[in-house]
C-alpha cells in the first residue's frame, strides 16, 4: 500500500448518507442522480422544491428548508454551484444570486454504490463460463492488435478488462454467499434438496468452463512476447492520452502505471509463477470444496428421511419370515435377531491375554471383568470401615534398623580420620554413602562465613582451605571425582 493524499483525505461527500437529517439530504441527490441518467446535469433549487414536495413525505417541507439543503450539500462537495446570470432583469435578482446546480464525480459514484446495495439481495452474484469464454477470445487477439490503431486496441482493451472485472467480482460475491452462515443453515434444510441437484450441476458447468479456458489462456500469456505485450500497452495508453479531460491533470506515468497494474492482475488470474497458485487454481478448488460440502449436507438429509419413511413393506415381511419358522423355538432365534439391539455395544478390554497364538479364539479365553461406574456428579464410591492398625513394632523395627546403620556409618568416618581431620587427598576407596556424609559436611562448612559446622553427633569442625587452589581425586566404588584439596578438622573438646 502506497499512502496518498487522496487515501488520507476525509471523504466529506459521503457525510449525507449518515447526517441528521439524512432522509432529506438522499432524498435531494437521488433527484438528481435520476435527472443526472436522463442527460439533465444541472437543476434549480425550484426545481429540486417542486419534486420535493410532490411526494406525501414531504408535503411539509418549505422553500428554506430545500435551501438550506442545497447550501449544506455544496459546502459537503456533493453538488456543484454555478450563478445563473441569464435570467436576471434587474441588479436585485443578480443580489439575490439565483444558483444552478449539479452533482460532483464523487457523488455520482457514491449513489450508484448506494443503488447497488439497496438491490444487493435481488441482483445477486454468478457464476458465468461466458465470461471466460470471452477472456479467452479477447487474450487470443493480443498478438493482432499490435500495429493496429489506437482507437480499436483501445475498444479491445476495455472489453477485455471490463469481462475480467466482472468475472473476479462475481465469483467473490457468490463463493462469499456459499459460505456464509445463511447458505449453510439452509443446507441443512430439507428444502435443500430441492434445488440441490440444480445448484451442483450449475457449479460443475462453471468447473468446466473454468477447465476448457484457464489452460488456453495461461499458456497464450506465457507465450506472449513482452515486446509486442509493450507495443499494445503503449498504444492503450496513447488513446487515453488523447481524451480530452477537463480540470483533470493526466500524467503519461499515471496512465501507464494503471495500465500495467490491470495486466498484471489479470496475468497473475490465469499464470502460476514462482511456485504460487494461480487465483483460477484456487476458484477451482473453492468450487470443488463447495460441491463436496453440498453432496454431504444432502447424504445427511436423505439418511434422516429415511429414518422416517414408512416401514409398512419391512413388517410385512418380518412376518412372513415368521410365518415361515417351524417351531417355536426357531421363531425364538428369529425374534432374537429382529427384536434385538439394533446397534449393540461392543466392550473392548485392554487386559492382556494369556496366549499370543492368532488361532486362539475369544470364546476359549477367560472373561475379562471391568466395573461400570455412574456418570453423575452426586456418585461416589462407598468406603469400607476400617479399625485403627498398630504399625508401633514396625516403627520400633525401622528406627533400630536406623540406629544400627548410623552406628556403621560413624565407625566407617572414625577409621578414616587420623590425628583429628580427615583429609580427602589420602582417602581410601570409599563407599557411596560415606562420601554423601562427607560432602555433606562440607556444604555446611562452605555455607557458614568462617568455614565450620557440627557433624550430626555435635563435633564442631572446620575446613583447612590453605590448599584450596589445587587439585585432587577422591576414589569410589561407584567412580572418582576431582575436588580442590581440602581437610575437616576437628575441634577439641567433646560432642554435645
Amino acid at each position: 500500500m502506497q499512502v496518498t493524499e487522496k487515501l488520507t483525505r476525509p471523504l466529506t461527500e459521503a457525510k449525507y448518507l449518515n447526517a441528521d437529517n439524512a432522509d432529506r439530504y438522499r432524498s435531494i441527490m437521488r433527484i438528481f442522480y435520476e435527472n443526472y441518467e436522463k442527460l439533465r446535469y444541472w437543476m434549480y433549487q425550484e426545481e429540486v422544491y417542486a419534486e420535493m414536495t410532490a411526494d406525501p413525505y414531504f408535503a411539509d417541507y418549505r422553500m428554506e428548508q430545500c435551501q438550506q439543503d442545497l447550501a449544506m450539500l455544496t459546502e459537503w462537495k456533493n453538488l456543484n454551484t454555478i450563478q445563473d446570470t441569464r435570467r436576471v432583469s434587474s441588479i436585485e435578482e443578480f443580489k439575490n444570486k439565483k444558483f444552478r446546480y449539479q452533482m460532483s464525480e464523487y457523488s455520482v459514484e457514491i449513489e450508484r454504490l448506494v443503488i447497488r446495495l439497496e438491490n444487493l439481495f435481488v441482483e445477486g452474484a454468478s457464476l458465468e463460463p461466458a465470461l471466460l469464454e470471452r477472456i479467452r477470445i479477447n487474450v487470443e487477439k493480443f498478438p493482432a492488435m499490435d500495429g493496429k490503431d489506437p482507437e480499436t486496441v483501445y475498444g479491445w482493451w476495455n472489453d477485455l478488462n471490463n469481462d475480467f472485472i466482472r468475472l473476479n467480482q462475481n465469483y467473490q460475491d457468490y463463493i462469499r454467499d456459499l459460505n456464509s452462515v445463511k447458505a449453510e443453515e439452509m443446507m441443512r434444510t430439507r428444502q435443500f434438496l430441492v434445488f440441490k441437484d440444480k445448484l451442483v450441476e450449475y457449479l460443475r458447468n462453471f468447473i468446466k468452463g473454468l477447465q476448457k479456458n484457464v489452460g488456453v489462456i495461461e499458456e497464450t500469456l506465457r507465450m506472449l512476447d513482452p515486446e509486442l505485450q509493450m507495443r499494445v500497452l503503449d498504444l492503450v495508453n496513447d488513446y487515453e492520452m488523447s481524451i480530452p479531460r477537463m480540470d483533470v491533470e493526466v500524467s503519461r506515468e499515471m496512465i501507464e502505471e494503471k495500465t500495467r497494474g490491470r495486466f498484471d492482475s489479470i496475468r497473475k488470474w490465469f499464470v502460476s509463477e514462482g511456485g504460487q497458485e494461480n487465483e483460477a487454481g484456487r476458484l477451482f478448488d473453492a468450487t470443488n470444496e463447495i460441491i463436496r460440502r453440498i453432496t454431504r449436507y444432502a447424504a445427511q438429509l436423505s439418511e434422516k428421511n429415511a429414518l422416517g419413511a414408512n416401514r409398512r413393506e419391512e413388517y410385512r415381511k418380518v412376518a412372513e419370515i415368521f410365518l415361515k419358522c417351524r417351531d417355536m423355538d426357531e421363531a425364538h432365534r428369529m425374534a432374537a435377531m429382529v427384536f434385538g439391539l439394533e446397534r449393540p455395544f461392543h466392550l473392548k478390554m485392554t487386559a492382556d491375554r494369556i496366549t499370543d497364538s492368532m488361532n486362539q479364539s475369544v470364546y476359549e479365553e477367560p472373561a475379562a471383568e471391568m466395573t461400570l461406574k455412574p456418570r453423575v456428579r452426586t456418585y461416589r464410591e462407598k468406603s469400607g470401615r476400617t479399625s485403627i492398625h498398630d504399625s508401633s513394632v514396625e516403627k520400633q523395627r525401622a528406627r533400630q534398623q536406623a540406629v544400627e546403620q548410623m552406628k556403621r556409618d560413624w565407625e566407617k568416618l572414625a577409621r578414616l580420620e587420623q590425628d583429628g581431620r580427615i583429609d580427602f587427598q589420602s582417602l581410601p576407596v570409599i563407599e557411596p554413602r560415606v562420601r554423601e556424609i562427607l560432602l555433606k559436611w562440607l556444604s555446611d562448612a562452605l555455607e557458614d562465613a568462617d568455614h565450620s559446622a557440627r557433624t550430626e553427633d555435635g563435633r564442631e569442625f572446620v575446613l583447612d582451605m590453605s590448599r584450596a587452589d589445587e587439585q585432587c581425586v577422591v576414589h569410589c566404588e561407584d567412580g572418582n571425582f576431582t575436588m580442590p584439596k581440602m581437610s575437616i578438622v576437628f575441634q577439641e573438646g567433646e560432642g554435645r
